[in-house]
């Protein structure tokens, strides 16, 4: 045998001999162990005591540990959810305004002017009341007199709600449901056409447009009404500031001029039965009403 066969030959002898050592260390380990788990099973089982005991050391224990490992967990679960952005609030929904006031609670220049309105158009002063307070605010946002929103009010409708013309104009103010859908969609659709106070807040906005178009209150009138493109308005501007400078003198505390029952304008929803008809050089062609707007006002 040559000297390198020698040495191969130890280093597997060495070798196999170390693995032949481990295999007895580890056996013997295991044998150890087993006798010590035999041993302790033989000791709780002749000592029920030191069983207990051991138990409510190990249970106390777990007990201690599981508090710490939830508070970890969810200190871990919150760490890792994503930062969101705090919610907006959302805008308190504005409350509905009452149809109805009892007029004594109004300033005394609405209270004189809902009781007169009330007094010539043969309509409840509740109601009434209520139609006055919002014409006042709206007249302030506007920038437009209040008394020539009910002004206008009185002629287009005599304060009825529900006042429909031929061509489609409706309530209060008479608006042109179908041509200003778009100022109803945010308020319940063309249907709250026939809520007066709605009706009255439309309203003011065309009369707004109106006045802007033309601008001057008589050309804004003119094409409220839709007879901008027509050689006369039936009179409907010189009605409207006629009730207008009456509405004055009630609000400033004055007698208000005498004036005639309240009769319907040419371009109005209804005449009454009792109004004489104008006469042919007065009155628009049959064909005119605020659907003129739609004709290139």
């Amino acid at each position: 045998m040559t000297a390198s066969g020698s040495v191969v030959a130890s280093v597997r002898t060495f070798a196999a001999n170390i693995v032949n050592g481990l295999v007895v260390v580890t056996h013997s380990s295991f044998a150890l162990l087993g006798l010590a788990v035999a041993f302790v099973a033989i000791a709780l089982t002749a000592r029920p005591d030191l069983r207990h005991s051991g138990e409510e050391q190990l249970r106390g224990w777990l007990q201690s540990r599981q508090p710490v490992n939830t508070k970890t967990a969810q200190a871990a679960e919150v760490a890792t959810q994503p930062v969101s952005a705090p919610a907006t609030p959302r805008p308190a929904a504005a409350t509905p305004r009452p149809i109805a006031i009892n007029p004594q609670q109004l300033p005394r220049e609405q209270a004189a002017v809902a009781y007169w309105l009330s007094k010539k158009y043969r309509v409840a002063p509740e109601p009434v009341a209520a139609l006055v307070t919002e014409a006042y605010e709206l007249g302030r946002s506007a920038k437009l007199d209040p008394t020539l929103i009910l002004a206008i009010v009185a002629i287009e409708s005599s304060f009825n709600p529900f006042a429909q013309s031929s061509v489609g104009a409706q309530g209060l103010m008479q608006v042109m449901t179908r041509v200003h859908t778009d100022k109803y969609e945010d308020v319940g659709g063309h249907l709250a056409a026939f809520n007066p106070l709605t009706n009255l807040r439309v309203g003011v906005q065309v009369l707004q447009e109106c006045i802007s178009r033309a601008g001057s209150l008589e050309g804004g009138l003119r094409y409220y009404v839709g007879a901008a493109n027509l050689p006369h308005d039936g009179g409907y501007a010189a009605k409207v500031l006629a009730e207008h400078f009456r509405l004055r003198q009630v609000a400033g505390g004055r007698a208000a001029s005498p004036a005639p029952a309240p009769a319907k304008p040419v371009l109005s929803t209804k005449a009454p039965a009792d109004a004489a008809p104008a006469t042919p050089s007065a009155a628009l062609p049959p064909t005119a009403d605020k659907v003129a707007m739609l004709a290139g006002a």
